[in-house]
């Protein structure tokens, strides 16, 4: 196969961005349930919002009326997964598949945040 982009081309982070019906909301869950700080926002009423915890990255977006797309939107590795999913059922939050360890080599599970984005969790076995 020709290779297409050069080796001097090099990606940096790539976050995922989620769309939410109700900015103060989002933030709220991501900063109180997960722990996740407020770095950027935009706007008035704020329209876009960027949350970090550890290396992990979110980037929040307004979108009035919103309705959740039936699958993973993000994918997020952790350490100590256990803990979180206990953490996640502790707070009453869905969890559409349980805390398996999955034949590829992590320990996963898939929970869904306030607006219903799907986020699935993994951890290497």
């Amino acid at each position: 196969m020709t290779k297409l982009i050069p080796d001097d081309i090099r990606f940096g982070r790539i976050a995922a961005a989620l769309p939410v019906a109700d900015m103060t909301r989002a933030h709220e869950f991501y900063a109180n349930a997960l722990g996740f700080t407020k770095t950027f926002e935009n706007g008035t009423p704020v329209g876009f919002m960027i949350l970090k915890r550890d290396e992990a990255e979110l980037h929040l977006t307004l979108q009035p009326g919103y309705e959740a797309a039936p699958f993973n939107v993000a994918h997020m590795m952790v350490d100590n997964i256990d803990a979180l999913h206990a953490l996640i059922r502790a707070r009453g939050l869905r969890i559409i598949k349980g805390l398996r360890d999955k034949e590829y080599g992590l320990r996963a599970f898939v929970f869904e945040d306030p607006d219903g984005n799907r986020i699935d969790v993994g951890q290497p076995i």
